[in-house]
């Protein structure tokens, strides 16, 4: 497949930028290279090969999640503008 300037503008377009009409003429063979290396790829027989997902198969290592009490109750309310013995008091925004 061989582009012209009228193609290389139809893909300027959809992609939305601008291109000067003296980039047109060193864009032509650089698009068109790339589109012949793109038919090379196609001759590939790739039936056998995986998809990938990752570059590598490494696999993320997670820790335990262990719960454990980390402040006391009293600990995480001393700051609060309002609360009770247990619980945060915020404004209600939901109203039925």
């Amino acid at each position: 497949m061989n582009l012209d300037a009228k193609t290389i503008h139809k893909i300027a377009d959809l992609a939305r930028i601008h291109i000067d009409e003296k980039q047109v003429d060193t864009l032509i063979p650089e698009m068109n290279k790339i589109l012949s290396f793109m038919e090379k790829l196609n001759e590939l027989d790739t039936s056998d090969v995986k998809p990938l997902v990752y570059m590598n198969e490494s696999v993320n290592v997670w820790r335990a999640d262990v719960v454990k009490q980390e402040i006391t109750t009293a600990d995480g309310l001393k700051n609060a503008a309002k609360h009770t013995d247990q619980f945060f008091i915020v404004p209600k925004i939901i109203e039925k």
